[in-house]
């Protein structure tokens, strides 16, 4: 399986063909350039660029005649002559440049053809024969710019440095500001584009961008375009997934279309439609989009990828209700659907009372045990793709199954997306990226009503504070977008899910949803700041980060002594030193009391007790660990098992049913006990949903399952489904004798009174 990168030409819609790139070698007549066709192509003139592309072809130069087959679309051609003329045979006529020039638009036609380890291979050879080449250093940040790599900027600044009037490089500033969030640089590089060639055509389609995103006419800037090439097709799909950067996916949507209608034959528009109409959960249109562009010779990731996933479908069942629609793999249905069925309509009911609304229609959640399949709908997307992801009212999240035991909580999960579906809906997706993930990540422990699962401090987090990493609120957004070292989308959304506690523990919850309003009315994060808190970006940083210097100041300053201590801990375990444990343990739990990841004090310290027959103190020190949002699944079943041995059988049923909040899968031990421990207590839905999950799973003792799982209906009052399921039993064991006797009391329940009676 193929997996590349959305590519440059989609992102940000550059005719990578159409550079000026050749003129005053030499080596090429003046008519028949690849900078002559470019210009023809460029201003729209198809049918002169078409045989000056003819005439490239006809050339005695292997690179000129790459240059040729490539504007006529021929790429394998293309790539032949390509390979002629960077071979070490080739004459200086097939190496212009001393062939750093060839060997960067060959790099720039294998980025176009979903090719970028190759690619980024040939810039780099240019650089090693030119290093002062300004469009290798661009090739390089085109590159960077779809892996959403931080060093696109610098690349692209470096270009500029030795090339000032590089118009290309002006224009993917330009557009990595704006999908930053920084309008005001997105401007000051368009029009530097704009001051060196009049006619840039992409610069002119930021400014499109600017001007839809602020819910203001584009169409001076369309006009603009058209007036250059009426047939210019990327400047709308540049314009698309600016929108969809910013989440306005139906409008991009819109502009994709106009890109199609503009150039019918621009196969990455046909590929991102479809793409993007798979998002609002559609399928017959993306398949028809999706492969009218394979068809067409357009095979990048995405495209090929979405195809397999459309196939995959057949592979899934839909339960579908008056407000939901659950899309889960058949063979684990079964199981999870009680789950997750439950839980959002839980979520659904919390937000709408929240968030004070009513979602317009029905929401999609598709639930994906194949991680790969997961990834593929977050394709092209930045800061996405680890857990889940939300389009609108369309929600396409990981299953438990997908992912280690433990590393996943899915529940948590669900309601961070579900936020995300209420605060789009009611923003009309006009919200920064900053605040939607933020409050997401505040309502995972706010709203779902499990504190222990808000925004922890995980290592990445307390290095970033202690290094002063975090970045103002105003610039928030590029954390996520272009992060500028590797834990920063983590640190991201700590800080932002942080921010969102710190104004809803000092302003109140509500304060929250007032600025959900503001962001509606298309106001900026500064202005928002300003109207509902009335404090500047720079104050309103100042007071955030007193508040979270409270909060993490001294984990961050015991940082580098707690490794240290936690590496001897880990010895001492080993040793089974088990009095040293003890006694270190807690120190190295005070000075980081949030770490609850692998090779943690509480563990070790439980250990410890255990060890020395403390069973009490070993469930104390596994409780805190609980309530500090510790979910290794062996973990919480030690503590479930300790707590029952304690005597204290509500919290052992309570910290089994957290498990399932966090790994509900194929462990039959674990919904037996569960469910015989709900019934006990009398939470006889608790039983039901944990007896039905073991009869999901097939057991061998089909019959044993399926007796306690109509003992929990009958118990709950729902006689028939009880006599329908104990049938089950006795049909499975006919001479299963509690199984009899239950379907006699559920019969003739005068008979069996009677019985008891006499007894």
């Amino acid at each position: 399986m193929i997996f590349t990168v959305t590519n440059f030409g989609r992102r940000f819609g550059v005719g990578l063909a159409l550079g000026v790139l050749c003129g005053g070698l030499g080596w090429a007549a003046p008519l028949a350039s690849p900078e002559s066709c470019a210009v023809l192509r460029k201003h729209g003139q198809k049918v002169e660029a078409t045989t000056c592309y003819e005439a490239l072809v006809r050339s005695g130069s292997a690179y000129l005649r790459a240059e040729g087959y490539w504007g006529l679309e021929q790429y394998t051609e293309a790539n032949e002559q390509f390979q002629i003329a960077t071979s070490a045979s080739a004459s200086e006529k097939d190496s212009p440049g001393g062939g750093a020039l060839v060997r960067v638009r060959y790099g720039m036609l294998l980025h176009e053809r979903f090719n970028n380890g190759d690619a980024v291979d040939l810039f780099k050879e240019a650089l090693q024969r030119d290093p002062n080449n300004a469009r290798a250093y661009l090739g390089l940040a085109v590159v960077s710019v779809d892996g959403f790599d931080n060093k696109a900027g610098e690349y692209a600044l470096k270009a500029l440095t030795l090339d000032p009037k590089l118009v290309e490089a002006h224009e993917l500033l330009a557009g990595l500001a704006l999908e930053n969030g920084d309008t005001p640089q997105a401007l000051v590089q368009a029009d530097a584009a704009l001051a060196v060639a009049p006619d840039a055509l992409d610069a002119m389609a930021i400014h499109a961008a600017v001007e839809l995103l602020a819910d203001r006419s584009p169409d001076v800037w369309f006009g603009k375009i058209r007036a250059v090439n009426p047939g210019y097709g990327q400047g709308y799909a540049l314009v698309a997934r600016q929108l969809e950067m910013h989440y306005r996916y139906e409008d991009g949507i819109v502009y994709y279309r106009k890109a199609i209608e503009a150039d019918p034959r621009l196969w990455s528009a046909h590929s991102a439609l479809g793409i993007d109409l798979m998002r609002m959960g559609q399928e017959d249109e993306p398949r028809q989009q999706l492969e009218m562009s394979y068809n067409n010779g357009y095979r990048d990731g995405a495209t090929v990828n979405s195809l397999r996933l459309l196939d995959s479908y057949k592979n899934f069942v839909t339960f579908k209700d008056e407000t939901t629609i659950l899309r889960m793999r058949k063979e684990e249905a079964e199981l999870l659907q009680p789950y997750f069925s439950a839980e959002l309509h839980r979520a659904m009911t919390t937000y709408a009372a929240k968030y004070k609304m009513t979602l317009p229609g029905p929401v999609q959640l598709e639930v994906y045990p194949d991680h790969e399949d997961f990834a593929v709908r977050t394709m092209g997307m930045p800061g996405l793709g680890a857990l889940g992801v939300t389009f609108g009212e369309v929600v396409a999240m990981d299953s438990p199954s997908g992912r280690k035991p433990g590393e996943f909580n899915w529940d948590a999960t669900l309601w961070h997306e579900m936020s995300h579906v209420y605060i789009l809906t009611a923003t009309k997706h006009r919200v920064p990226r900053w605040f939607t993930e933020g409050l997401a990540v505040h309502e995972e422990g706010v709203a779902s009503g499990r504190p222990e699962w808000a925004d922890r401090l995980t290592p990445e987090v307390v290095a970033a504070i202690r290094d002063k990493k975090l970045l103002p609120v105003a610039k928030l957004d590029r954390g996520f977008v272009m992060p500028d070292y590797p834990a920063q989308v983590v640190v991201s959304y700590f800080q932002a899910g942080s921010i969102c506690d710190f104004i809803g523990s000092k302003w109140g919850e509500a304060k929250l949803l007032e600025m959900v309003h503001s962001f509606a009315e298309v106001k900026t994060t500064p202005e928002v700041l300003q109207a509902d808190l009335r404090l500047s970006p720079e104050v309103f940083d100042q007071q955030y980060m007193a508040w979270l210097d409270g909060r993490a100041g001294k984990t961050a300053a015991n940082f580098d002594a707690w490794r240290t201590q936690l590496k001897a801990l880990v010895e001492l375990e080993k040793l089974k030193s088990y009095d040293l444990v003890l006694k270190q343990g807690e120190a190295v739990r005070a000075l980081y009391p949030e770490y609850v990841g692998e090779a943690n004090a509480y563990e070790f310290l439980a250990e410890a007790h255990l060890a020395k027959g403390d069973k009490k103190a070993a469930a104390d020190v596994l409780t805190a660990y609980e309530r500090m949002g510790g979910q290794s699944p062996a973990t919480l079943k030690e503590l479930a098992k300790l707590q029952e041995e304690l005597g204290q059988v509500k919290e052992a049923a309570g910290t089994l049913d957290r498990l399932n909040s966090i790994y509900p899968v194929r462990d039959e031990e674990l919904h037996r006990h569960l469910g015989e421990l709900w019934f006990a207590q009398g939470n006889f839905a608790g039983a039901i949903r944990e007896n039905s999950a073991v009869v999901a799973m097939k057991p061998l003792d089909k019959a044993g399952a399926e007796f306690q799982l109509a003992r929990a209906y009958f118990a709950a009052g729902e006689r028939a489904k009880a006599e329908e399921t104990v049938l089950l039993a006795l049909e499975a064991t006919p001479g299963f004798r509690p199984a009899q006797k239950l379907l006699l009391e559920i019969e003739h329940p005068e008979s069996a009174a009677d019985s008891k009676d006499k007894k």
